[in-house]
Order: C-alpha cells, then sequence, then structure tokens
C-alpha cells in the first residue's frame, strides 16, 4: 500500500510495493494559548526510509518555562464545567478526532503517516486511534472509579457536606506535563483523563511520532477546550527539562535512562514514569489451550508496546512450547509498515541492524528457536523479523530483556521458583488453576496487574487501570469540616 501525501486521502494499492515518495515537507507548529506557534528552529521528522515528511517546530526553554508558569497560576477553563459537559466535550474530541480532517490530514492520511515515520503497522496505528478515542469518550468515567468511594468530587457544592464534615477528592495542582514516547501512539489515550479532572495539560511529543499529539490536541480544541488547556511543546532535551519542571505534576515515558532521569522528583515536581513494561506470562499447566493468545500477547500490537509479553515461564515442556510459538510468530509477514498486511514494526535500516546487534549480544548462552533478524524493504527501511530464545532457567537475566519488536524469552517454571520471576511486571498473565498462587503474584508489590489468560497481556478497556490509576497520582483525598 503506498503511503498518503500529507494532507491527502489515503489510497489502497495492492501489493507491498515501497512507499510513494511524499510531498514536501508540512510545517507542524506547536500549539500554544495563543494558537500556533512556529520558531526558526525546526526539526525534520523523517520516515523509516530517511524521506522528510515533516518540518517540526522546536520551542527554546525560555518560551516553554514561560508559557508553563503562565499556564500552572489559574485553574483550567474546564475545571469550571461540570463533569458532565467535560464528558460530552472529550466524546465530542473522540469524535474528531477518528473521523475529522484536523491540521490539513484526514484520518486514513493521518494513519499513513504514522506508520511511516514510526514503523508501526498501521493496522497497529489505526487500532490506535480507536483506543485513544475509548480513552477520551469514557474519561469522566474511568476517573470516577478512581475517586475514593469515602470522597465527594471536586465540585462538592452540589453534594452534601453534613454536619460532621466531608472527605473532599481534589487535584494536586493545575497544570500536568507530559513527555511522551513515540513507540505506540496509543501512549496517548492515558493523559486526556487529567482533562477529565480539570486539569490542563502541556505535552511534549515524540520527534518519532509529532502526529498523533498534534492531531489529539487539535481534536480537543475543536469540541471546545480552551487552547490553553490543551497544549503541544515540541522540544529539544534541555527544555524538555523545563517542561518537566514547569509543571505542577509530570508524566514521563522512556526507556530506563529516562525514567531514571526524572524518577524521584529530581526536578522538583512530582513525576509519574512511565517505563518498560517487562511483562511476562506463566503457565503452570498444558500450555496449548494458551499458545493463541501468548502468541498475540508477544507480537500483537507490532510487538511494540510495553504491554506486550517478552517473558514466559512454563512448568511442562518449555522446549516444545518454545518451538510452537516461534511457529505461530514466524507466519508474520515483514512488510512495509503502510501494508495493510504488515505485523511487524519497520526502522531505518541502519537502526534495525543497531537493534538485531543488541540482540545478538544480550542472547549470548542461549538458545535461539527463532533468531530474529532483519528483512531489507530496499528503500532504505528493514522490518524486524520475530525472536524466541530458551532459557536455562527463571533467573536469566535476559528474562526483563525489552526490545522494540516481537521478542520472547522461554524459561522453564518449577513451584519451587514461585513468584519471583514475575517480579517488575507491568502485567503478569498467570494461567493456573492454584488460586494460592494467584494470591501470591497479586501479593507481590513489583506487579502492576495480574491477568488471566484468556485475554492478551496488552488488553486495556477504558477504566482498567494500566500503572494504576492515573488519578491517584492527580487527585488527593483532603478533610473538608465547616459549620
Amino acid at each position: 500500500m503506498a503511503a498518503a501525501l500529507p494532507g491527502s486521502p489515503g489510497t489502497a494499492v495492492a501489493g507491498p510495493a515501497p512507499a510513494a515518495a511524499p510531498g514536501p515537507p508540512r510545517f507542524l507548529d506547536a500549539l500554544v494559548p495563543e494558537g500556533t506557534y512556529r520558531t526558526g528552529r525546526r526539526e525534520t521528522v523523517r520516515d523509516v526510509a530517511g524521506r522528510p515528511v515533516a518540518e517540526l517546530t522546536l520551542a527554546p526553554a525560555l518560551y516553554v518555562g514561560r508559557t508553563l508558569d503562565r499556564l500552572r497560576r489559574r485553574p483550567a477553563v474546564a475545571a469550571g464545567w461540570p463533569a458532565a459537559e467535560r464528558a460530552d466535550r472529550l466524546r465530542a474530541a473522540a469524535t474528531a478526532f477518528t473521523g475529522a480532517r484536523l491540521g490539513g490530514l484526514d484520518p486514513e492520511a493521518h494513519h499513513r503517516l504514522v506508520a511511516r515515520t514510526t514503523g508501526v503497522p498501521v493496522a497497529v496505528v489505526r487500532a490506535a486511534a480507536e483506543t485513544v478515542a475509548a480513552a477520551l469518550a469514557h474519561a469522566v468515567a474511568a476517573v470516577e472509579r478512581a475517586r475514593p468511594r469515602g470522597a465527594l468530587p471536586a465540585d462538592w457544592r452540589h453534594a452534601d457536606t453534613g454536619a460532621g464534615g466531608a472527605v473532599v477528592w481534589r487535584r494536586r495542582g493545575h497544570l500536568l506535563s507530559v513527555n511522551a514516547s513515540g513507540n505506540h501512539p496509543a501512549v496517548h489515550s492515558l493523559w486526556p483523563e487529567a482533562l477529565a479532572l480539570g486539569y490542563r495539560v502541556a505535552v511534549r511529543p515524540s520527534r518519532r511520532d509529532p502526529f498523533t499529539a498534534h492531531r489529539l490536541v487539535l481534536a480537543l480544541r475543536s469540541a471546545g477546550f480552551a487552547d490553553e488547556d490543551a497544549v503541544l511543546l515540541p522540544c529539544g532535551h534541555q527544555a524538555a527539562d523545563e517542561l518537566i519542571r514547569g509543571g505542577d505534576l509530570a508524566m514521563v515515558f522512556g526507556g530506563d535512562e529516562v525514567v531514571a532521569r526524572y524518577a524521584g522528583g529530581r526536578s522538583g515536581t512530582p513525576v509519574l514514569p512511565q517505563g518498560p513494561g517487562r511483562v511476562k506470562v506463566l503457565v503452570t499447566g498444558a500450555w496449548e489451550p494458551y499458545l493463541d493468545v501468548i502468541a498475540e500477547s508477544v507480537g500483537g500490537l507490532g510487538g511494540v508496546s510495553c504491554l506486550n509479553a517478552t517473558g514466559v515461564l512454563v512448568e511442562r515442556d518449555a522446549t516444545g512450547f518454545a518451538e510452537a510459538l516461534a511457529e505461530r510468530l514466524g507466519a508474520l509477514r515483514p512488510l512495509p509498515p503502510e501494508h495493510e498486511d504488515a505485523g511487524l514494526p519497520c526502522l531505518p535500516a541502519a537502526e534495525a541492524h543497531r537493534v538485531e546487534d543488541f540482540l545478538r549480544q544480550r542472547a549470548a548462552g542461549t538458545r535461539a528457536v527463532l533468531g530474529g533478524g532483519v528483512h531489507d524493504l530496499a528503500d532504505g527501511s528493514a522490518a524486524l523479523r520475530p525472536a524466541v530464545h530458551l532459557l536455562a532457567g527463571p533467573g536469566a537475566e535476559q528474562l526483563g530483556v525489552e526490545l522494540p519488536f516481537p521478542c520472547a524469552w522461554v524459561a522453564p517454571w518449577s513451584p519451587a521458583d514461585g513468584t519471583a520471576p514475575l517480579r517488575g511486571s507491568l502485567v503478569a498473565g498467570v494461567a493456573t488453576d492454584d488460586d494460592a498462587l494467584v494470591d501470591a503474584v497479586l501479593a507481590e508489590p513489583s506487579v502492576r496487574n495480574v491477568y488471566g489468560l484468556d485475554r492478551p497481556t496488552w488488553w486495556l478497556p477504558p477504566g482498567v487501570p494500566h500503572d494504576g490509576f492515573l488519578a491517584e497520582f492527580l487527585m488527593r483525598a483532603t478533610a473538608l469540616a465547616r459549620g
């Protein structure tokens, strides 16, 4: 399927032919309280073949700091709306995000542009847009699930506080700063909950995918949110530090280095880190009934999400399981990301080979059941083939290695190993008849979510906590006594 020209509708073309050359790069401006902001300092956004597709404004640190200082001083316009009005406007934004022409792009042109720049298969990008829209449409209901049962909502004036006082659920600040990643467009399904709670949000998009956040902010503005309530501030690393410092609270996506840089409030701003998921699966009985859902957990979403499974622990016949999983994942075809049948992520060829080299280094001492590798797409880009490696035991360090493509590390497990191999998992998928084992996994503090294997590990409908509810970070319970 050929790539759509920026700003024009996508057109289906049969076969895995290389994408057509894009038109002139489009300008992608910052979206600020005054509307838009364009600077002379820009970065060229390129697709996976190295072709320029956009010129991205980079806001200087001084401008970022001054803008956030201004936004932090007073509540959001949306904070004054009743919850029902916020819900209506968020639903309208969801409709615009998936159906409207925004910033010169219709939805299909947007999907193909994101696929070409991130290398994420276009079908995955399209599904991610639906995920973002569902999060918008259900944001108010989702944050309500996080409110403590004994606490009144922030608009307490409409409730009876009682003679003995009350507990009110209130915002910890006015402004949330978001340092987003570009591994998967659905990272932007999380921060709209802050708008549902009456926060302003300032987003620094990934320079790999600035388009999803740009489209989302435009959708919010089209639905009636004030320009100063949702801003987009593309910027360099120095200005990113200013973005984090300038928020009342901040949410940071990225790898271990990024999380370590901002975790612990070193910037002076409370930070919620969103790092690698290191998702693992445990099967204590026969694995055959769960093979399909485990393969989907590893290979679904292109294998690029923090919710994809990377470690698989098997009690019975780990070797047989690894071979069966390798057969399933080996059926994924390496195709250009804009092709409808693409199931594997793509990168610029040189970057893909660096990922391949890293895999080889980390896999030393393991048995390669499916070796991964790079498939050259003959246009300067390459697809990353799936990999399955068999480990000697559940204590192997590779079990926690997360890579940006379908890559599984399979290890034998026995009851004597307990829950220790599952530590540090964003999701632990567990297939067992042993309720005591499920209790033990739930009791492990470093495991954030526990699923049965009747669903893939990346299952995350609106209202289900990702890494806890975002509202747990944004809100606090406060005593209110009057009279």
